[in-house]
């Protein structure tokens, strides 16, 4: 490493790290921005609010948290509980205070000390299943980015076109750029895809002005028994999630005291969530892609996150920067969310081999069967079961991590 973790930086250095990360920032927080609703006004403040909570977020880690030089980001898992909750009917406000609800239970399973009991639960043959239910189910989101359904023909033909090429060219960056430029595969493409799909359709900002401030927060709470129990299930995986971020890049540096970083990561991911539900945005977490960036970097300074961390937070105070980082077509964020999937897949397949989770053909079934269940209820009619848990039983994911939990400790569980 040229810089260790606890090392300041020259000015020259700082601000040269600092906007690789805040690029890479941007990427990672302009995707998820697409999960708004309402009018364009209040579209833009929510990417507003979903910009200074990742910035906030990611500042507090990195001084007061883990300290350790891990991006903060929308949750993809969050992602899918609140797409989910969308597709069953369920309220803002609903989703929201189950956010808030579920940053409430990381906050009470930290200083509960009950983190090792939920560790427990999940083998590496559940975490596996959880990486791949993410995958997809995020399927049909991504298939309805690409292929809009009020699109034309033409946007139709140009979403399949640049699948086929940005898709080979984004492996191929991945596998053969190295240092800095490594790290930019993402936001090259998010940048050549926009400027493709204005040349040839024309670019559309999001000219309105950003809603009032007394749209600050949620309206108020409201509880809805199957967006809770959903959502709290999601939060058990993000937890996981959170965890495997942090101890993974803490055992690569060789970090000291990583009980106490951990718990004092998880507990502020816990508090953010919590405010990320009240002002009504997807909640943060650790994203675990932070460790190849330092490999390829060899610089693992927490400091060189702040400046990307302040200007995440400069950004959200300017709904005109904001409406020109978030100008993305649909069909470009969905061919990204495409591949970043394709690697979270690979990612449990690495896994699935290095931990040898899989050795005969029930331990196989432990993690099909739930992958199938997932998809049978994703895709499943509405209007089938009571609507009180239509939430729960229609979130592909929630169902899948449910029968992956059930398959390895009560219906197959194998020798111990």
């Amino acid at each position: 490493m040229k810089y260790n973790v606890d090392d300041k930086l020259p000015f020259g250095a700082m601000a040269l790290y600092g906007m690789q990360w805040f690029i890479l920032a941007i990427a990672v927080v302009t995707t998820s921005v697409f999960v708004a609703t309402g009018t364009p006004a209040e579209k833009l403040f929510f990417a507003q609010k979903l910009f200074a909570v990742m910035g906030v977020t990611g500042l507090v880690q990195v001084l007061f948290g883990h300290r350790l030089p891990i991006v903060a980001g929308p949750a993809a898992v969050l992602l899918v509980g609140v797409l989910s909750a969308i597709g069953s009917g369920a309220s803002s406000n609903a989703i929201y205070s189950s956010i808030a609800v579920g940053g409430a239970l990381l906050l009470l399973l930290s200083f509960g000390g009950l983190l090792p009991y939920v560790q427990r639960l999940f083998s590496a043959r559940s975490v596996i299943v959880i990486l791949m239910l993410i995958a997809l189910t995020l399927a049909p989101v991504i298939r309805d980015l690409i292929f809009p359904a009020r699109a034309s023909s033409e946007e139709h033909t140009f979403g399949l076109i640049f699948t086929f090429i940005a898709l080979p060219l984004m492996v191929l960056m991945n596998g053969r750029l190295r240092g800095v430029a490594k790290s930019l595969t993402i936001p090259i493409t998010l940048a050549l895809g926009s400027v493709a799909y204005g040349v040839c359709f024309g670019y559309e900002l999001n000219t309105a002005t950003s809603a009032s401030l007394s749209t600050l927060f949620i309206s108020g709470f409201e509880f809805d028994l199957g967006v809770m129990i959903a959502f709290i299930i999601c939060y058990i995986a993000l937890l996981i999630n959170d965890i495997g971020s942090v101890e993974s890049l803490g055992a690569m540096l060789g970090s000291d005291k990583m009980e106490d970083r951990l718990n004092r990561g998880i507990r502020l991911t816990g508090a953010m969530n919590i405010v990320a539900g009240a002002l009504g945005v997807l909640g943060p977490v650790n994203f675990s892609m932070s460790p190849g960036v330092i490999a390829s970097t060899r610089c693992s300074s927490r400091y060189a996150l702040i400046p990307s961390t302040l200007l995440l937070i400069v950004c959200a105070l300017s709904p005109d920067l904001i409406a020109l980082l978030t100008a993305i077509p649909n069909t470009v964020i969905g061919v990204i969310l495409l591949f970043l999937m394709g690697t979270q897949l690979a990612a449990s397949f690495e896994m699935m081999h290095s931990t040898r989770a899989i050795a005969s053909f029930g331990e196989a079934l432990n993690v099909g069967l739930p992958l199938m269940v997932a998809m049978l209820c994703q895709l499943m009619p509405r209007g089938i079961v009571p609507s009180v848990i239509e939430p729960l039983i229609c979130n592909g994911f929630a169902m899948g991590v449910i029968t992956t939990l059930l398959m390895e400790h009560v219906i197959n569980r194998g020798k111990r």
